[in-house]
């Protein structure tokens, strides 16, 4: 589910979860652990995460959102669930080292928040990212409509998000949502490289540089909370059920076939 080596400072996490990487309570269990041991860990400057699968992270678990949506306690579990990735991506967020997000296939929905809330990404050119809540009648809640809207800013993240729309890693990185694309076969030894130079700065530094730019942009940080209001009146919305009953009922036809589900 998620395979840990140590280099040095380097820690390199590879999510292995087949096949999409799907994020559920045991995967985000695993990784809030990881980012506790390494933020503890001073000689760890350095947090790789990449995948094993097709896709870098294809959001969350459709098994447990189709059990969630049958059930009527479901909507708060969802919320939890959604609430449980907040807290996370904002430890990955914070954490004194930094994070670099190895996108080699599909990043969406959670998949591509969880990859916002590193400091860095790269990407394959032909990789799809996208936060596509929308298109169900949702929002991305895990802090998506923060971090991307700071990232890219208002008339990008409108764009992307209002309108569900998937693009490719050439264009991530045009619009700023990557800071580096490139063939899918070169990705893997430039994230290693890229790692590395990163590594080769004293943590401490990093850190303190890490909180400086993070004052920046410091805000009273409401629009997280507003995500879990929204979300929750979302999810008991007769239009968002009728389009997410859809969406898994293709996601159940496609799912022998390995493939992330494309939300349009």
């Amino acid at each position: 589910m998620l395979a840990i080596e140590r280099a040095d400072a380097i820690v390199t996490a590879t999510l292995s979860r087949p096949p999409v990487n799907a994020l559920d309570g045991e995967l985000i269990g695993a990784l809030e652990t990881l980012v506790a041991q390494a933020s503890d860990d001073r000689a760890v400057a350095v947090l790789h995460l990449r995948s094993s699968q097709k896709a870098f992270c294809a959001g969350a678990d459709l098994a447990l959102m189709r059990s969630a949506f049958a059930s009527p306690d479901g909507t708060e579990a969802m919320i939890a669930l959604v609430q449980r990735m907040q807290g996370l991506f904002e430890r990955i967020e914070a954490a004194p080292f930094v994070t670099l997000a190895e996108l080699g296939g599909a990043a969406l929905g959670g998949g591509l928040e969880l990859a916002l809330a590193c400091d860095l990404r790269a990407a394959a050119a032909e990789a799809k990212l996208g936060l596509t809540e929308a298109t169900l009648g949702l929002l991305p809640g895990a802090g998506g409509t923060q971090r991307l809207t700071r990232l890219c800013g208002r008339g990008t993240a409108s764009r992307l998000i209002l309108g569900g729309e998937m693009i490719d890693g050439a264009e991530a990185e045009r619009l700023g949502v990557v800071q580096w694309a490139m063939p899918r076969a070169a990705l893997s030894d430039r994230a290693r490289a890229l790692a590395q130079r990163f590594a080769d700065v004293p943590r401490a530094a990093l850190a303190a540089a890490k909180r400086c730019i993070a004052a920046a942009h410091e805000q009273d940080r409401r629009g997280y909370a507003a995500e879990i209001d929204g979300t929750r009146r979302l999810y008991a919305h007769a239009e968002t059920r009728r389009r997410v009953a859809a969406f898994l009922d293709r996601s159940a036809a496609r799912a022998t076939k390995g493939a992330p589900d494309e939300v349009r």
